[in-house]
């Protein structure tokens, strides 16, 4: 799949880090480091902007690594970008550490993955078909 994608930053475009990886990393791109302090929450510049194809959007992820060494997760998780989306790619990122944080230009803050969704065509009807299952949600069907 190609994606028209237009770099501002001062780094490279993202690249897959191996042949079956699902998403790349996004870079911090800032003239500053950023500092990050506990349960605080700041908006991160990529430099990069996207043209997705109808059908298509980008989801934003945390990093595995970040989050279980540093505990820095992206707040919004997974975030959408739309593919009629063309302003900046910036993340929502959040310490839930007891530490400070220093986020450093060029630093690798989230994944991105490339997905697939539909859009659902609204059938109002007066009930659903029953299931086994039921109305039973949030831990309902056990260990």
């Amino acid at each position: 799949m190609k994606i028209n994608i237009v770099n501002r930053s001062k780094h490279p475009l993202p690249e897959y880090a191996t042949s079956l990886s699902a998403g790349v990393d996004l870079r911090a791109n800032i003239d500053l480091p950023v500092l990050l302090k506990p349960m605080e929450r700041k908006l991160i510049p990529t430099g990069l902007y996207l043209e997705l194809p109808a059908g298509y959007e980008a989801q934003i992820r945390p990093r595995s690594g970040l989050a279980i060494k540093k505990g820095i997760t992206v707040l919004n998780s997974p975030g959408t970008i739309d593919a009629d989306y063309r302003g900046e790619v910036c993340i929502i990122l959040v310490n839930l550490s007891s530490e400070d944080f220093l986020i450093n230009d060029g630093e690798r803050i989230c994944q991105m993955v490339i997905a697939t969704h539909a859009q659902a065509e609204w059938m109002e009807v007066g009930e659903l078909t029953e299931t086994s299952r039921g109305a039973g949600g949030f831990g309902s069907t056990g260990k």
